[in-house]
Formats: structure tokens, sequence, C-alpha cells
């Protein structure tokens, strides 16, 4: 059997992908963090996500974490933010939700817990977000002197409307699956213990659905409602290049690990 775009693949370290009639399952498999995400495994999620659009046997694409969470966001330490973070991680998290949102494929965001950070916008650039009653989801940038990043800016605000992501991004206020529901920032909450099982049913109701509609309709809606998202990425890029090397963020990053309140002096 000739070798597919999969097969090419390089295991990542904390990821896993795996294929399974039609399903191609990408999880990010850091339980210990909750699944924050290092520069591989963003760059794993998008070379995944780059490989399925290329590979016949794949028909949906399902996006999770191992464990209790989704994802945590970046593995940012403050011995990180003292040694100065390389802008690389910033682009691998823009190739994945670039990879995610143009792959002809349905993508489904499987939340189980929490999501925070850039694990939020991983979550919000698939096509169906569908979270347990355990989940919430966490815009927690500018407790620590950062910026919403991957996206966030142009897709929270394309599901919720402008106030809402203004709301949820300046005040970073944690949002349980129940209230993002209502807000209209995912698709389902169903309760924890029939999660998985509700979940298998989603997926199956895209697998044996007409793949070349469904490739058209999510083409035509995100080209319809994200159209700010390429200018997002390039903005988020630069605002949070220069506020991953401010000393904000190196007070932010110090004061969550000591477990304090900041004194940022807006520099």
């Amino acid at each position: 059997m000739p070798m597919t775009a999969l097969d090419s693949l390089k295991p990542v370290d904390g990821l896993s992908v795996a294929l399974t009639d039609g399903v191609l399952s990408v999880t990010i498999d850091r339980p210990d963090s909750l699944n924050s995400v290092t520069t591989p495994v963003l760059a794993g999620i998008a070379d995944a996500m780059e490989a399925a659009a290329r590979d016949p046997q794949v028909r949906v694409v399902r996006l999770g974490g191992a464990g209790r969470g989704f994802s945590s966001g970046a593995g940012i330490s403050a011995d990180d933010a003292n040694d100065g973070v390389p802008t690389e991680i910033i682009d691998e998290a823009n190739r994945a939700i670039r990879a995610i949102t143009a792959l002809p494929h349905p993508v489904v965001a499987v939340v189980q817990g929490p999501a925070a950070g850039v694990g939020v916008s991983l979550a919000l650039a698939c096509d169906l977000v569908l979270a347990s009653d355990k989940a919430f989801f966490l815009l927690a940038f500018t407790k620590i002197g950062l910026m919403p990043d991957g996206g966030a800016s142009a897709l929270v605000a394309a599901a919720i409307g402008r106030i809402r992501a203004m709301r949820l991004a300046l005040l970073a206020e944690r949002l349980t699956a129940t209230e993002a529901l209502d807000w209209g920032l995912i698709s389902a909450v169903y309760p924890a213990e029939e999660f998985d099982g509700e979940v298998d049913k989603v997926l199956a109701a895209l697998l044996t659905g007409p793949a070349v509609a469904l490739a058209k309709t999510k083409h035509a809606v995100n080209a319809a409602t994200l159209t700010e998202l390429d200018g997002a990425l390039d903005r988020e890029y630069v605002g949070q290049s220069t506020l991953l090397n401010s000393h904000d963020f190196r007070e932010g990053a110090r004061a969550f690990q000591d477990r304090r309140t900041p004194n940022f002096t807006d520099s």
C-alpha cells in the first residue's frame, strides 16, 4: 500500500495522532500540565491538520486533550519569561489555527475540562465545539501582562460579538460551559457522564455525511465570518512579540507562580 500524507508525520512528544475508520484523532497528551502546549506540540497539530487535508482516508478530525482538560494554553514559566520567550511558539500556534480553518474536513473540538489561553483559540478554530458540563473557557492573558493570541481576537468576536469578546479578554473572566453555550461561543454542552457517547454520535453523523457538501459549507461560513482572521493573527503576533519582552509580563509570570497580585508598571 502506498504511503499517505499521514504516514509521513513524525512522532511528537506530547501529541497523539491516530486514524480510525475515517476519523483522525489529534490529542494533546500532556495531562500533568492540563495539556499545556509547547512549540513542538503546536507544530505537530499544524502538521497533522495539513496532512489530513491531503489524505483521502480522512473524513473528520477530532481535536482533544488527554485526561481531565482540553488545554491550559502555552506552557510558559516564570523562568521562560525572564530568559525571553521565542516567537516561534506564536508562529506555530498561528500555523495550527490556519491549518484547522483551511482543512476541507469538519474539525470537532472535544472539550471535557479547562480550555485556557491559546487552548481557547484552538477550540474555537474548529467547526464544532462540544463541551462537557465540567468544562470552562478562560482568556487569562491580561492577568500576566499579555494579550490574546492564536487568532482569539477574531475567533471569539466572530462567535459572540465585540462587547462580550471585550469582557472575556479584558476582564479575564472564567466562562462555564453552560454560559459559553448561552453566549454562542460553543456548539453544545453534555453531562460529563454522557459526554463521550454524545461526541461519538456527532462524529458518526459527520462521518456519514456528504463530504463535498460539508467542505463547501465550511468554506462558505468561514469565508463570511472569519474575514479578519489573517489580520488578527498578524496584529496579535506584533503585539504579543512586544509584550513577551516587557517588564509587566515578567512580573505577571512571577506573580502567577508566587500566587500573588502582580504589580504592573506599564513597562
